[in-house]
């Protein structure tokens, strides 16, 4: 794993797998993007919060609502 950088749990909103997602914590403030589900090939709308190098905030939902 590359410096800056966390392993983050999450549950697939659409057919509830449980997943890792790597964030970037070298990048303060809001990071949102969307990434499909390795399980379910779904997309996945990603909102994270970084702030002082830790994840203050997660949010995966379905990216087509």
């Amino acid at each position: 794993m590359a410096t800056g950088e966390i392993e983050h749990a999450y549950v697939c909103p659409y057919c509830w797998e449980r997943s890792l997602l790597l964030v970037d914590l070298s990048e303060s403030g809001e990071q949102r993007f969307i990434q499909d589900c390795e399980v379910c090939c779904n997309p996945i709308e990603f909102t994270v919060q970084v702030a002082n190098a830790d994840i203050q905030y997660f949010s995966s939902r379905p990216a087509n609502e």
